[in-house]
C-alpha cells in the first residue's frame, strides 16, 4: 500500500512539473499574460531605458523598467545622449531602489521637463508603421514614487498601483526587528530622510507623502495610495492622459489581470550624491524595501 501511495505521489509531481512547463507556452500563444510575465522579470533587474517609437501618428515616449541602482543615473545620461528628450513623457514600471540614486535621477528628469506616468509599454510593428500602447496594470513602488513626483505633469491610471514604504538598511530588511544597528547606520537613514524631504519639497510634493511613506515599517506590506491620497500628496496633477501623450497614435490598453505581484528584491548600491561627499564620510545609501516573498497586491486603502 505504501508503495502504491509513493508511486502516486511521484506521478503527481511529474504531472505538476509537466503542467508548469506547458502553461507558459500556452500563455505565449494566447498573448497578454506572457507579456506581463516578462515585465515582472524585468522589474527585478537594474532599470532599463528605451524609446518607444510610434510612427507615423505619435511622437513616442521613454520606457523605464526596473530598480534604481548606483549605475542608473549614468545609464540614463547615456540613453539621453544625442536625443532631444525635453518635455518627453516617461512611463515608469519600477520597484524602487537606492534613495540617493533615485533622487539624482529624479532631478535629471525635472531638469529635462519630463512628464511622468505609470504603465507597461507595448510595442507593435505593423505595415502602417510602429504602434505603441501603454498597459496601465503596472507598479510604481517605493522610490519609484519619488521618480513619479519629478514629472512636471503627472498622471496615474486607475489600474496602476502606487505603493510606499519606509527607507531602511538594505542588508537588514529581511528581519529588520531582529537586526542590530550601529550609530553610523542610524546616521545614514536620518541623513537620507533629510535628503528625501528636501527633494520632495523641490519637486512640489506634500508632507503627506513623506508621512505616509515613513509610517510603514519594512516588516509590513507596502501601503497602496488611494485616488484621494494621490491627490493629497500632489503625485497626480492631471486626470487626462492626453496631456502627456497628446498624439492620436498612442493608446492606453486595459490592464491584464494577475493573481500575484512580487514586491521588489533586495540589493545594495553605493550612493550617487548630488554634491561631493566629504572625505571620511559614509557613501552608503538607505533603500526603500519590502518583503522579498511574493504576495498578493494589497488593496487601496
Amino acid at each position: 500500500m505504501k508503495l502504491v501511495r509513493l508511486r502516486f505521489r511521484v506521478c503527481a509531481v511529474l504531472i505538476v512539473a509537466a503542467l508548469s512547463l506547458a502553461v507558459p507556452g500556452m500563455l505565449a500563444m494566447l498573448g497578454g499574460p506572457a507579456h506581463a510575465g516578462v515585465t515582472l522579470e524585468e522589474r527585478k533587474l537594474p532599470m532599463q531605458f528605451s524609446w518607444v517609437a510610434c510612427q507615423p501618428h505619435c511622437g513616442g515616449w521613454i520606457s523605464a523598467v526596473g530598480i534604481v541602482t548606483a549605475e542608473t543615473p549614468k545609464d540614463f545620461d547615456d540613453f539621453a545622449q544625442g536625443r532631444d528628450l525635453r518635455s518627453a513623457t516617461i512611463v515608469l514600471d519600477s520597484s524602487g531602489g537606492s534613495v540617493n540614486d533615485s533622487i539624482a535621477l529624479g532631478r535629471r528628469f525635472r531638469t529635462l521637463g519630463l512628464m511622468t506616468t505609470v504603465g507597461t509599454s507595448i510595442r507593435t510593428r505593423t505595415t502602417q508603421g510602429d504602434r505603441g500602447a501603454i498597459d496601465p496594470e503596472a507598479y510604481c513602488e517605493s522610490m519609484c514614487v519619488f521618480l513619479l513626483l519629478s514629472g512636471k505633469s503627472r498622471y496615474v491610471p486607475e489600474a496602476a498601483h502606487v505603493r510606499v514604504h519606509q527607507i531602511w538598511m538594505g542588508d537588514r530588511a529581511d528581519d529588520a526587528r531582529a537586526a542590530t544597528y550601529s550609530a553610523e547606520d542610524l546616521m545614514i537613514v536620518e541623513r537620507d530622510i533629510g535628503r528625501l524631504a528636501k527633494y520632495t519639497i523641490e519637486m512640489g510634493g506634500g508632507g503627506d507623502l513623506l508621512a505616509l511613506s515613513l509610517s510603514v515599517p519594512p516588516w509590513e506590506e507596502l501601503h497602496e495610495l488611494s485616488r484621494e491620497e494621490l491627490r493629497l500628496t500632489n503625485l497626480v496633477t492631471t486626470d487626462a492622459i492626453a496631456e502627456l501623450l497628446p498624439s492620436t497614435g498612442a493608446s492606453v490598453t486595459q490592464g491584464v489581470a494577475m493573481a500575484t505581484k512580487p514586491l521588489q528584491d533586495r540589493f545594495t548600491s553605493s550612493a550617487m550624491n548630488d554634491a561631493a561627499t566629504p572625505a571620511g564620510k559614509s557613501t552608503r545609501t538607505a533603500e526603500v524595501l519590502a518583503p522579498t516573498a511574493s504576495v498578493a497586491a494589497a488593496p487601496a486603502q
